[in-house]
């Protein structure tokens, strides 16, 4: 029966409490409050308003709540209270300790009861509560740590949270009814301490969350006054992350942190931290908005701490927690920066404080040695105070790298004694050259850079990074504050390439190489260009070559490529067709040739050709070579000459017939011009007038000499005509035989070479030309001949067949004199009209050795 009226009061209290939970609500503060229940029967007599029950008050309007507890009376530790107990709770803070009663009395009228929280703490049940959002900003915790004291025991502590989101926030909203709020059950620990989670949509982060507890403990069930909350005025984020401690390049401790990622609003932070040194001991606690604070007069050989925390920066947050403490002991001897990375021709300085035992040595009394084998000169020093030094090194040239060290020890010594501590000093080259080339098509920009300049540098990453112009290059190009990076990729032959699609052609590209290290950045000088004028046209098309029929000119035409539209100068390069082509050049300057004609000193070869172009302006680069085109063989002029011929003539006594036979060599090509297709022998006599013979492509005729004066000329013939030029040569019955050769003398060099030389007798005939007949003895072979200049005394005769021992070799020496006459000058030195000439099969010189001392200048003399 008793439990059955204490669950109705209990029903009757929640009804009564929902329908004055909104205007009776707790704003949750960003720090804890506290949640005190203190029983009715004390010295402080508490009034209800009309039209509520006695069981329930109202303290200040808002936060008082009263409670009918039934308890369990078999419980010693309650024999003070009776088995029906009112219990009052109040919200109260540190900040505020009051809770002020407010209520009508009898008849009426208002009065205030303000009671002090203290009450509450010696006789009630009290908790500490606090509540946040979560930096994820999903998930609303409340946090409840019992204060239980006498006359109650903390034992069987259950809590529950109950609780509901307001849709809507306006000044008199619907009362939410009490179906719709949701029960969440905290999880308490031993240690008495319950967590409450409430989760909270994204989408009502800026709603009012109302709720209350309802907390059971030592058989008795409390219920908190209502209280409400904005989720995003309370969100408690991370702790700091990535504390750490360094020297900076000015000697200051900077103390930096990362923020936490999550939250979307600005955050200040707390930082605490303490400095151990030899001077003094201090603890400093500042509140900044950025990740980093700066401590000055850092001390060699001290010990620092330092912890922080974060809140929102405007308006309502809670603190997060305090990141884990971190140390930094200094050591004794401080360089600031310990490590430099800069250009060559920059200027840099170091500066040290060094801590000698238990003193700091004095700044005067610092040296600075370089790799400890060079004393950097005192010029370079500089006091700073007392006690920090700096050293300065002017227009630096680039680190030689020394083994796997890679940068320049820099050491403070005090006066002849260093550290071994040393700070290092990296120097690079970083003139990095980029060339930019626009394609044919001028749809993208191709831009090449080697990264060798920079390659020992370890642990560097290089990035292109570029600013793109709205028109043309400014006059001297400088790296611009806003600029985007371009992703390279390296090539077989160590260059990186990036390509930029699609391009604006007239706008100005400036680009410069960054060099990424842990030690900092560097930027090579910028380059503008302007894709327009790097354009790399596409070759000259439709390239066609060919010797020009009678002109006898290489031909050479093209076709201009569409793109780029500006006026082009074209280059052709030609040569003989072989492996290894021999290029001659050729410049074109007219924009509107289509062809060019040169002279080749062999119109009977086959050449190979290739054009290429450029902007006419200078601007940009020469386009790939076309595609070779090469020239055909053909006939492209009459030959120039006919062939030159000689002849035998034999008779036949018995039949008193004269028999001429005429021998000629083929033409070359250089004078036929290009092929001979047949040859014609024109013959001319007084009495049968003039006839022509065609030979086809033999090189011998034989026919009958039956006139007193027989003339003849052999004619080539091509594809065009008959040869302009040809040798006349005339026979006739009233020759005269003169001796006009004095001497003919022989030198057998080896087995296929023998040197003539000859003297002739004085005479007044204007000698054209000597013809020279000889013939292998002992072998079946025709007589052969060769037409030597007149100016000539001296004969290499070269035999390219194998002759054998004791061959013979059977000499003479006609001569043609101006008048055309036949003249045979007949060499003889005995009644016979011949000599023999006789030699040993000398070995070729090529094949033996000159020290065996063999004489192969053998004379035979013939007269």
């Amino acid at each position: 029966m008793i439990c059955q009226k204490f669950c109705v009061a209990l029903l009757h209290w929640e009804f009564i409490y929902v329908i004055t939970a909104f205007n009776l609500a707790y704003p949750i503060t960003p720090w804890k409050f506290k949640l005190s229940c203190m029983p009715s029967n004390t010295t402080y007599d508490f009034f209800f308003p009309p039209g509520i029950s006695k069981n329930t008050s109202n303290l200040n309007g808002r936060y008082e709540a009263v409670v009918e507890t039934k308890l369990n009376s078999s419980g010693t530790y309650l024999s003070n209270l009776s088995s029906r107990t009112t219990f009052h709770c109040c919200f109260w803070s540190e900040e505020d300790k009051n809770c002020s009663v407010y209520t009508d009395d009898i008849e009426g009228k208002a009065f205030v009861t303000t009671v002090n929280s203290l009450v509450f703490q010696q006789t009630g049940a009290n908790w500490n509560i606090q509540c946040w959002m979560k930096e994820d900003l999903k998930l609303f915790i409340c946090n409840i740590e019992s204060l239980f004291k006498n006359p109650f025991k903390n034992y069987d502590l259950k809590v529950h949270l109950l609780y509901v989101l307001l849709d809507v926030l306006e000044e008199s909203p619907l009362l939410p009814q009490k179906d719709s709020f949701q029960v969440v059950q905290c999880n308490c620990s031993v240690h008495e301490c319950c967590e409450c989670h409430v989760p909270v949509p994204t989408a009502k982060l800026n709603n009012s969350l109302l709720m209350y507890l309802k907390i059971t403990s030592g058989g008795a069930v409390f219920h908190s006054p209502p209280m409400s909350a904005q989720p995003i005025n309370v969100v408690k984020p991370d702790p700091p992350l990535g504390l750490r401690m360094e020297i900076t390049d000015t000697g200051s401790l900077k103390i930096s942190w990362s923020s936490p990622t999550l939250v979307p609003f600005q955050l200040q932070y707390q930082v605490q931290y303490s400095e151990n040194s030899t001077k003094y001991i201090r603890k400093t606690d500042e509140i900044v908005s950025a990740t980093s604070l700066l401590v000055d007069s850092v001390l060699p050989g001290s010990s620092y701490g330092a912890q922080v925390r974060c809140k929102r920066l405007d308006g309502l947050g809670i603190w997060s927690d305090w990141s884990a403490l971190l140390t930094f002991t200094t050591q004794d001897v401080i360089y600031f920066p310990p490590k430099i990375l800069t250009a060559v021709g920059s200027n840099i300085s170091f500066h040290c404080i060094y801590k000698n035992e238990k003193k700091i040595v004095s700044s005067k009394k610092i040296v600075w040695w370089l790799n400890l084998a060079e004393k950097i000169p005192q010029s370079q020093y500089d006091v700073v105070d007392d006690h920090i030094s700096k050293v300065t090194f002017p227009n630096l040239n680039a680190t030689k790298p020394r083994g796997k060290f890679t940068y320049d020890a820099v050491y403070c010594c005090n006066e002849q004694e260093c550290h071994h501590r040393y700070a290092e000093l990296y120097v690079i080259d970083v003139n990095i050259n980029i060339s930019c080339e626009t394609d044919g098509y001028l749809t993208k920009m191709t831009c090449r850079w080697s990264p060798n300049a920079i390659q020992s540098l370890a642990g560097s990453n290089l990035q292109l990074r570029y600013h793109r112009s709205s028109l043309y290059c400014s006059d001297v190009p400088s790296i611009h504050p806003v600029s985007e990076p371009k992703d390279c990729h390296l090539q077989r032959d160590g260059f990186y390439e990036c390509i930029f699609q699609p391009i604006f052609l007239l706008s100005g590209y400036t680009m410069w190489i960054r060099i990424n290290h842990t030690l900092g950045s560097l930027d090579s000088p910028p380059a503008c260009v302007i894709p327009d004028s790097v354009v790399k046209p596409l070759p000259p098309s439709s390239v066609k070559a060919e010797i020009t029929v009678k002109i006898g000119l290489l031909k050479i035409s093209w076709e201009k490529p569409v793109f780029p539209e500006n006026n082009l100068q074209f280059q052709i390069r030609y040569g003989l067709s072989g492996k290894q082509v021999q290029w001659k050049m050729f410049e074109v300057y007219d924009a509107k040739l289509k062809s060019a004609s040169l002279p080749v000193p062999d119109l009977c070869a086959v050449y190979t050709v290739q054009v290429r172009c450029k902007r006419l302006d200078g601007l940009g680069y020469w386009s790939n070579w076309s595609t070779p085109a090469h020239t055909v063989v053909m006939d492209v002029k009459v030959p120039i000459r006919g062939p030159e011929f000689w002849r035998l003539i034999s008779e036949d006594t018995t039949k008193k017939e004269r028999n001429v036979t005429l021998l000629w060599k083929p033409l070359m090509k250089n004078d036929s011009l290009c092929s001979v297709r047949r040859y014609v022998v024109k013959h001319h006599t007084s009495h049968n007038g003039t006839w022509l013979e065609d030979v086809g492509n033999h090189t011998k005729l034989t026919f009958l000499w039956t006139e007193q004066a027989h003339s003849v000329m052999v004619l080539a013939i091509n594809s065009i005509g008959a040869s302009s030029a040809n040798f006349n040569l005339t026979f006739s019955r009233a020759i005269s035989k003169v001796n006009i050769v004095q001497s003919l003398s022989a030198y057998p060099l080896n087995s296929s070479c023998v040197i003539l030389s000859w003297m002739l007798s004085p005479s007044d005939y204007n000698l054209m030309y000597f013809i020279l007949e000889w013939k292998i003895l002992n072998e079946d072979s025709e007589i052969k001949w060769l037409r030597i200049p007149s100016s000539v005394k001296k004969y290499y005769v070269h035999e390219d067949e194998k002759h054998q021992h004791d061959a013979d070799l059977y000499v003479i020496v006609p001569i043609i004199i101006s008048s055309s006459i036949l003249l045979l000058g007949i060499l003889s030195v005995s009644h016979q009209r011949m000599k023999k000439l006789f030699w040993e099969d000398v070995p070729n010189p090529k094949n033996c050795s000159w020290a065996q001392g063999l004489n192969f200048q053998k004379r035979t003399d013939i007269l």
